[in-house]
């Protein structure tokens, strides 16, 4: 689904890559943990492949097309979805209307079925009496639940998530991870997760490390 030839990226001297000639290969319906210490580029490689910035050398694929020709806004609006750490919630807005917007922006086959919405909140335990509260009033862990829902509602078959464990305590961060497996195993998205934990990476399908600007398969 995924792949990246010869990847490398740097912020002002080439000769001090955070990481350089990657090829890595992503597929669908399987979760990836990409784990690494605090400034070694993970988060980096993610926003690459999240089209949030473009790579100082080699490309990135999806479906053997390349993210240049797709276009990065496009890429984003349509093929791809971003869990973040902070949730990036619309705040002043209900869950329901988080998916709604959501589903909307991205021309999404289920786009204003309010129905559909709701029982995907509902399957991720934000009940009817939560759906429509402001996601201000709502715990840590069920903001979460809704940033995921809203990755389930679009059509999007790329979910990539930066630290989306971070905030949480051990009881939701084991709930969100399985929730993730869902959408890669049920769904059959490709899910890609950056994290520092290693519980939390051993619980996806593959592992990697970022380390000595290289990627270390893991297991």
């Amino acid at each position: 689904m995924l792949r990246t030839e010869g990847l490398g990226y740097w912020y002002q001297d080439k000769e001090q890559p955070l990481f350089q000639d990657i090829n890595l290969e992503f597929e669908e319906g399987q979760s990836y943990a990409i784990l690494g210490h605090s400034g070694t580029g993970k988060t980096t490689f993610l926003s690459l492949i999240a089209g949030l910035d473009k790579p100082r050398e080699g490309d990135i694929f999806l479906n053997d097309r390349s993210l240049k020709q797709i276009g990065l806004t496009n890429y984003r609006r349509h093929d791809v979805a971003i869990v973040f750490q902070a949730y990036n919630l619309f705040n002043y807005m209900s869950p329901l209307n988080n998916l709604l917007t959501a589903m909307a922006i991205t021309n999404a086959s289920h786009a204003g079925d309010r129905g559909y919405a709701q029982r995907v909140l509902n399957d991720l335990g934000i009940g009817d009496d939560l759906i429509t509260r402001n996601v201000q009033r709502l715990s840590g862990g069920q903001q979460q639940r809704v940033a995921i829902a809203r990755t389930m509602c679009c059509d999007a078959k790329l979910v990539v998530a930066d630290e989306p464990t971070g905030n949480l305590d051990e009881d939701n961060t084991k709930e969100v991870i399985d929730q993730f497996q869902r959408i890669a195993h049920e769904q059959g998205k490709c899910v890609i997760i950056v994290t520092h934990e290693p519980d939390v990476a051993a619980r996806c399908d593959h592992q990697y490390r970022l380390e000595n600007k290289q990627f270390v398969q893991l297991g």
